[in-house]
């Protein structure tokens, strides 16, 4: 059957047709997001939801004048973030994204909202998550009037596509909002009434794959979180392989019939009564970029062009491999999920090994290193073994040098994921998943 994917991501939107019996992506397409408000405050991370919507929609009617027989249409985009809608089932707020660090600023007391939660709930969720986001709107007197319910923007889209008033959100979703409870798939209802927040917000959640009914004919399967979707697309449900992502950000993620979770690791609801086991670094990929920015700028600084140096890079870090008394590199330059707070170091420096190649290379390194950190932490309460590495996101997928580094840190073969548009291709294959259970 052919089944069409939508993912709407922090920085680009995508959109594929799948052939789910030849296994093969018939057409992709991405297109720049684009739609991040200038705003005052340089913790605020917002996106103009009409924006994402036009391009969204675009994409979808493009894919179905070229492909009128596709049978399901499915959607993925951003965790976390949330939108507001009012009673008819319209936006009315910007998109909160997950990068967003309201969540992180000081209160009246010093301590953090995300502290205070803590400290008041017993409840941990990471600034960028939509109810930790909420609650500082709450506070703060932001939440916009009218506000009905709220939903990722990939609910959103459902509604729009199908003209729902209310969102119905796949409990992947549900779940990226903070304040749930995985083993039971249920929120800390007590927890968010706790703090001030009312529970009327919250929109109904489902744990399989439904319809939300149907665009052009065409029935449009509820949105799956991107982390669940990427690893839907790329690794299927296979158990002990590796997902490794290196992206805006970077992520670790593995399947699991266990519920375990440990600092920094996530038990994320998947599919099946299985969970998806998940660490975010939140630097990943920028890593990378802000390395690239620096050799820019000292170029420029000394009377260089200025011009992408990352090919410079890639020469450097070929050749930085080859050191063996390697400068150490912690990439953790925007904190950790545990610790906001922690900042990027370099430690084991010496004369011989404080080059331009040794720094590139242990950026490259430390990028991976927080990744493996991550599966240390799952091994230790599971039975999860590294049996394979799938390697997505452009920041894998286009370097050689990393890849070689998570092959011999993890220990284990490394495959690039099998579709480029990986959340995309597997928020198509989570239609079919529904189709094919309703024709049994």
């Amino acid at each position: 059957m052919k089944a069409i994917g939508i993912d709407i991501g922090t920085t680009t939107i995508s959109s594929v047709v799948l052939d789910t019996d030849k296994e093969v992506t018939l057409e992709a397409r991405t297109v720049e997001n684009g739609s991040f408000f200038q705003t005052e405050h340089e913790w605020e991370r917002i996106q103009d939801v009409q924006v994402i919507l036009k391009k969204a929609l675009d994409l979808t009617d493009e894919l179905l004048e070229h492909f009128p027989g596709a049978e399901v249409i499915g959607l993925t985009g951003q965790m976390h973030g949330i939108v507001y809608v009012n009673r008819e089932g319209k936006h009315i707020s910007p998109l909160y994204t997950w990068q967003d660090g309201r969540g992180n600023l000081p209160g009246e007391d010093g301590r953090t909202l995300t502290e205070q939660v803590l400290h008041k709930t017993g409840v941990s969720a990471a600034t960028g998550y939509g109810l930790i986001t909420h609650l500082y709107n709450i506070r703060h007197n932001l939440v916009p009037e009218g506000a009905a319910a709220l939903c990722t923007i990939g609910d959103y889209l459902g509604m729009v596509l199908t003209g729902r008033t209310q969102p119905l959100m796949h409990v992947s979703n549900a779940a990226s909002l903070g304040f749930f409870d995985g083993r039971s798939s249920a929120f800390f209802r007590d927890a968010i009434q706790k703090t001030g927040m009312d529970l009327a917000i919250l929109p109904p959640f489902t744990q399989d794959f439904v319809s939300l009914g149907n665009y052009r004919g065409i029935p449009v399967i509820c949105a799956i979180g991107d982390n669940q979707a990427s690893f839907l697309g790329s690794v299927g449900l296979r158990p002990n392989v590796l997902l490794l992502n290196m992206g805006t950000g970077g992520q670790i993620s593995a399947l699991s019939d266990r519920f375990y979770e440990a600092p920094g690791i996530e038990a994320r609801p998947f599919v099946k009564g299985k969970y998806l086991l998940a660490g975010s670094s939140l630097c990943g990929g920028r890593a990378y970029a802000v390395l690239e920015r620096f050799f820019r700028s000292f170029s420029a600084f000394t009377g260089g062009e200025d011009r992408s140096l990352y090919g410079v890079l890639a020469d450097l870090a070929e050749k930085g491999r080859k050191e063996k008394d390697r400068m150490r590199v912690c990439t953790a330059f925007h904190g950790t999920r545990v610790n906001p707070d922690l900042r990027g170091s370099i430690t084991n420096l010496s004369e011989d090994n404080f080059t331009p190649e040794g720094l590139t290379y242990g950026v490259l390194e430390g990028m991976a290193r927080e990744l493996y950190d991550m599966y240390c932490l799952m091994r230790e309460g599971t039975d999860l073994k590294a049996e394979a590495l799938v390697a997505s996101g452009n920041g894998l997928r286009m370097n050689p040098v990393l890849q070689e580094i998570c092959k011999s840190m993890f220990g284990a073969d490394l495959t690039l994921a099998p579709y480029k548009e990986e959340a995309a291709c597997g928020a198509a294959v989570s239609g079919t998943m529904m189709t094919r259970k309703e024709t049994k």
